[in-house]
């Protein structure tokens, strides 16, 4: 056995967990030495300008049905138990884990020690073990990187072990299929297997913060944040596809993250160091930042198409799938901040991809309509983002992030309504979907117009626009905006036949009003009476 193991490293090794007798085990490698392993053993190619180009194979998306949580007696009672966080019984756990260590004997292992969470108070060492150099290179790229001097000492809180080549018995193993995520937070431990799709390392540590953060009062967010020219920081609320990447990454602010965050008592800090953003259809004109990172050595390009003679991408393909990915570290943002730290934000902005065409593209919200939405975590699913899902669909997601949520939402929201009063920020709805019809019939806001309504509430230029209250939701609509026709600003305007819209309206309502039921006992009269008149 060879172990690349620098001498600088901690002692902490992998015996912790039945790992020490395996072939070749690389420890903390850099970039090119990544990539070297990765050419060496076909995981990957190299694209024209430097990124690494990989397949994810079967899964191009998150497996939402095969995560699960260790039902064990430190967490039990704090985890909200369902569809989500689905329990797996801790002798089921053991077992795959000394499946997995088998298996693991004769591979070789990479190893990357880093942390999650910028704050120095509340940041996390965490190791990621995975059974591919290319997975390694992600988790490097992901998260906070250690210096030299820091992995003298480090300390995993947490542990990944990815294996993709490992496959669960769903009759022994108590899964729903081949593939599992679990957590358990007892042994401080995830096992992923069954799945290369990168993303499933990113989230599951994002989901272990979830559940972390709370106990220390401070609020993890499925958010992007940046801050503008005068130091103000703003939040972009949203999943997969709502815009969160996209807007946050503009050449005129410095982009703080782009999602998942932390609120703590001195501001916000991002938990991560890289992006993971989706390539589909990317442009150089309407996202030039993003687009330069798929230019970049040490990018990594998820499923995109390649010339094979040129080795140029096509952004455009979406033949593999619609959910291509590019893994980057934010260093290549010019104009993102080293620190990851930012102020206590002056705007919240709540991002929906709304796939009926009713929601209007902008709108300010009282802080119990944005405790209503928070709640509700409306949007749309977008193509590819999950197994089975082809074109968007409607859907309601708790937080705007409850696949990662291990807490009852209730937790979450009761943070997000002490930071909002304390610190007085200004919330608002933006729609980045569809107008002038649903999906199929209406087409998507242009991306300029968008980014337009996002400088004006940065930049404070809608404080004295005059709004009207849309009927439905009760959403104050402001009736002009720079650089945003005024015509596209009120939704009902943008369809040819109005009734139809009213009938679309009501429907979205009706469901907005079925889906709060869940928390109607737990919610304030007031946020009660801030839900869509049905």
């Amino acid at each position: 056995m060879r172990d690349s193991r620098p001498e600088y490293h901690s002692s902490y090794s992998l015996e912790n967990h039945g790992l020490s007798n395996l072939n070749d085990i690389y420890w903390n490698l850099n970039t090119p030495a990544l990539y070297e392993q990765i050419i060496r053993r076909g995981e990957g190619i190299i694209t024209h300008l430097g990124p690494i180009m990989v397949r994810t194979g079967h899964h191009t998306g998150r497996s939402a049905n095969d995560k699960f949580i260790v039902q064990e007696p430190t967490t039990e009672k704090d985890i909200r138990w369902g569809k989500i966080n689905r329990p797996l019984a801790p002798d089921k756990f053991e077992q795959l884990q000394r499946h997995i260590e088998w298996h693991l004997q004769t591979q070789d292992v990479y190893v990357q020690d880093c942390f999650v969470g910028a704050s120095p108070r509340h940041r996390l060492p965490i190791r990621i073990i995975t059974q591919y150099a290319w997975h390694n290179l992600f988790a490097r790229n992901m998260f906070l990187q250690a210096t030299a001097e820091e992995l003298l000492n480090h300390v995993p809180e947490f542990t990944v072990i990815n294996a993709p080549r490992f496959h669960a018995s769903p009759t022994l193993d108590g899964t729903n299929s081949e593939t599992f995520i679990i957590i358990n937070f007892a042994k401080k431990l995830v096992l992923i297997g069954g799945t290369s799709y990168a993303g499933e390392i990113k989230k599951s540590i994002f989901t272990i913060m979830n559940y972390l953060m709370p106990h220390k009062e401070v609020l993890p967010m499925h958010c992007a944040a940046n801050m503008n020219t005068a130091g103000e920081t703003a939040l972009f609320f949203g999943l997969s596809g709502t815009g969160k990447t996209t807007l946050s990454a503009d050449s005129s602010k410095t982009l703080i993250g782009d999602d998942e965050h932390g609120w703590d008592e001195e501001g916000i800090f991002n938990f991560e160091g890289g992006c993971y953003a989706k390539l589909i259809n990317l442009s150089p004109e309407a996202e030039p930042e993003i687009y330069e990172t798929t230019r970049r050595f040490g990018s990594i390009l998820e499923n995109v198409s390649v010339n094979a003679h040129n080795r140029r991408v096509d952004l455009m393909d979406a033949s593999v799938t619609e959910n291509t990915r590019g893994s980057y570290p934010i260093s290549h943002v010019p104009n993102a901040t080293r620190t990851g730290l930012g102020s206590h934000p002056q705007n919240v902005i709540f991002l929906s991809a709304d796939a009926f065409g009713v929601l209007p593209p902008l709108a300010k919200l009282t802080r119990a309509q944005a405790m209503y939405h928070f709640l509700s975590g409306y949007t749309a699913k977008v193509a590819g983002t999950e197994k089975g899902v082809t074109e968007p669909q409607p859907n309601f997601s708790t937080c705007y992030g409850a696949p990662f949520m291990p807490m009852h939402p209730q937790r979450y929201a009761e943070l997000l309504g002490k930071k909002l009063k304390e610190h007085q920020a200004e919330i608002w709805l933006i729609n980045t979907g569809w107008i002038g019809g649903p999906y199929g019939v209406g087409h998507r806001i242009k991306i300029a117009y968008t980014r337009a309504m996002v400088n004006a509430v940065l930049d404070g230029k809608l404080k004295d626009v005059p709004s009207e209250q849309e009927p439905f939701f009760g959403l104050q609509v402001p009736k002009h905006c720079p650089g945003v026709p005024a015509e596209i600003l009120n939704t009902r305007n943008t369809w040819a036949n109005k009734a139809d819209y009213d009938a679309q309206a009501k429907k979205l309502a009706h469901m907005f009003a079925e889906n709060f039921k869940q928390y109607a006992d737990q919610a304030t009269p007031e946020i009660l009476a801030a839900g869509p008149s049905v």
